[in-house]
């Protein structure tokens, strides 16, 4: 029997961070360069630090009733830079791994409150003290496949569709290759009882080779054709091979980076075909949407105007390859 996923674009939230405070200017703006799709970026409304929680629901409810408005669809809540800094979830004592935990889940209630059904990010970085030693290492990660697997489970019980893990391109960052992304889902899915953990490629996170990787872990194409049908989100950025510059895709820096779109859809498309041959989809079945979406996060000194041109320069270039209403690939 034929199976299909349908394809189409969105825009990442993190263009926001730090110049529009209002939700109404938020799904506007994603309305106006016109991505029907909108990740919601948790350093926009973080729940730590953006007000109290009275001020969180409000601007949450204030977020679905604009994208309502304007019919921008939520997809989910991705986690900003903030969590990207601390060791979280494979942390050692007990109360550090209990306070990520405890972001994550307040996240969940704020992407519900939003309209999403997905909440996905990185909450981690491995100690440094731990990637020397191999045991150390199994032991982390182990500690990691359980607070997922809970995460998991506790964001069926709210009502949530599904929990995301981005893959990096550092060893800290996990997972970094190819073989660890796919050790992770198998682990994370195996026999569980909460909502699907899924991938997140990151067409700009194949920058290993500072630390030594080589071969198909450098070529996001590899990545997609593994590992693509076990992700609901792509991140899409314009970049070089061996730095993640988030870079949008304008006809400068088309030039200057190597991410190509027919390149991507290409190896999606090869990557679906084959992941009846993957032993991954016993245990997680291929995704049936997906969602391109398009990470661009500016320097502090671009200014507004210059921002929003390239940002619709950017999904003119995408629709080139995803037209209106998306694509739909059978295989």
């Amino acid at each position: 029997m034929a199976s299909s996923v349908h394809i189409d674009i969105g825009i990442n939230g993190a263009f926001l961070t730090r110049r529009w405070e209002r939700p109404e200017n938020w799904m506007r703006l994603t309305a106006e360069l016109g991505f029907p799709y909108h990740e919601f970026c948790s350093d926009v409304l973080d729940p730590f630090f953006s007000g109290d929680a009275s001020y969180q629901a409000d601007t949450a409810q204030a977020v679905r009733e604009a994208a309502e408005h304007h019919r921008v669809k939520v997809w989910d809540v991705y986690t900003g830079v903030a969590t990207h800094r601390f060791h979280g979830l494979s942390h050692s004592d007990a109360s550090v791994r209990r306070r990520m935990a405890t972001w994550i889940i307040r996240t969940m209630h704020l992407a519900l409150a939003m309209g999403a059904q997905r909440v996905g990010g990185h909450w981690d970085a491995v100690p440094a003290e731990y990637l020397t030693d191999s045991t150390a290492t199994e032991q982390v990660t182990a500690r990691t496949l359980v607070q997922f697997r809970h995460l998991a489970e506790q964001a069926k019980a709210l009502g949530l569709s599904a929990l995301y893990n981005e893959q990096m391109y550092i060893p800290s960052e996990k997972p970094w290759t190819i073989e660890e992304a796919e050790a992770f889902l198998h682990g994370a899915n195996d026999g569980r009882v909460g909502v699907p953990i899924y991938l997140t490629v990151d067409v700009g996170h194949q920058a290993g080779m500072h630390y030594g990787l080589e071969g198909p872990d450098l070529d996001y194409t590899a990545w997609l054709r593994r590992l693509g049908p076990y992700c609901e989100v792509i991140h899409l950025q314009q970049t070089t091979p061996d730095a993640s510059h988030h870079w949008p895709f304008t006809p400068e820096y088309n030039a200057r980076g190597h991410i190509q779109l027919e390149k991507v859809l290409q190896s999606l498309e090869s990557g679906f075909a084959q992941a009846g041959a993957s032993p991954l989809s016993q245990v997680l079945p291929p995704v049936t949407q997906q969602v391109l979406v398009a990470e661009i996060i500016p320097g502090s000194t671009v200014r507004e105007e210059t921002l929003l041109r390239d940002l619709e320069t950017s999904r003119r270039y995408l629709r080139q390859y995803v037209p209106e209403g998306g694509l739909t690939l059978s295989y």
